[in-house]
């Protein structure tokens, strides 16, 4: 009796480890959440308030999943049809420039805001050893093809939204304090910044608004209730969604929407759709 209910608890405990192994290679890498959050920001223009601001992160078109994953989260983000579209880095997992022409199928899909639609490159988007300059501008062309403004250590302002984009911190254009050293502190300000590490440096120049990031994926794997055990980033509390910086900034970090490799667990890809109202 006790021999058949220890093989009876294998075979349970084995089917268990299978279900969750399949669960976490197939299933939820693909079911994306569009996230929905608030964005209270001040000196929002009235003419802005209750228009719809997209986060898209993180896609990793490569090798290393179907990235077919991607361009049809894109039609199902054209469906909110946003206001503006913000991109945070990491448009593929290069290897070579296959990833180039792999990237202008997917832009051939590219999700853009009816105001605005910028972005900034993300340390993968700087090839090997993130320090590949050429890369980094080849990517940029494909981006600015598709209608995706990106900025390098540079401010646009899109009908009264300032939105400053640092250029990536593990790249070899990382300048924060020319990004900030013009910023005016009376308009409605947004900063894009593909690693969150960005803000515990002394780059700030006294801003306090929204910070928008990527890079950490969530983990991509977490126990539930707990934080992930493993993040890119040395400041461990930085792993996802809003987070209060108590003074004046508030983070917010998307879990991506695309993956370094095909796993997830408890740490579903994300959309993030912001509704712009005055704080």
């Amino acid at each position: 009796m006790h021999r058949r209910k220890f093989i009876k608890s294998t075979l349970g405990l084995t089917a268990a480890a299978g279900l969750t192994g399949l669960y976490t290679w197939q299933i939820e890498p693909f079911w994306l959440e569009f996230v929905h959050r608030t964005m209270p920001i001040k000196n929002l223009p009235q003419h802005l308030v209750g228009k719809t601001l997209m986060q898209i992160s993180d896609m990793h078109v490569g090798n290393r999943f179907d990235y077919k994953f991607i361009i049809e989260s894109f039609e199902k983000a054209k469906a909110y049809k946003p206001d503006f579209v913000v991109y945070t880095g990491d448009y593929v997992s290069y290897e070579s420039k296959q990833q180039l022409s792999q990237l202008k199928e997917v832009l051939q899909h590219t999700v853009k805001g009816q105001i605005g639609t910028a972005g900034i490159l993300g340390n993968h988007d700087y090839g090997k050893n993130w320090s590949e300059v050429e890369v980094g501008n080849d990517i940029t062309t494909e981006l600015e093809n598709a209608g995706i403004q990106i900025l390098k250590n540079e401010e646009t302002n899109l009908e009264g939204l300032s939105i400053i984009g640092f250029d990536d911190y593990y790249g070899p254009n990382f300048k924060p304090s020319k990004a900030m050293e013009n910023f005016d502190a009376s308009n409605a300000n947004i900063v894009l910044c593909h690693n969150p590490d960005v803000c515990d440096l002394d780059v700030w120049n006294g801003y306090q608004s929204w910070i928008l990031a990527g890079h950490t994926h969530g983990g991509q794997c977490k126990p539930p209730f707990l934080k992930s055990p493993v993040l890119p980033v040395k400041n461990k509390r930085y792993d996802e969604g809003e987070i209060d910086l108590y003074d004046g900034r508030t983070l917010y970090i998307n879990r991506a929407i695309g993956h370094l490799w095909q796993v997830r667990f408890n740490v579903r890809p994300e959309i993030t759709v912001f509704k712009l109202d005055r704080l």
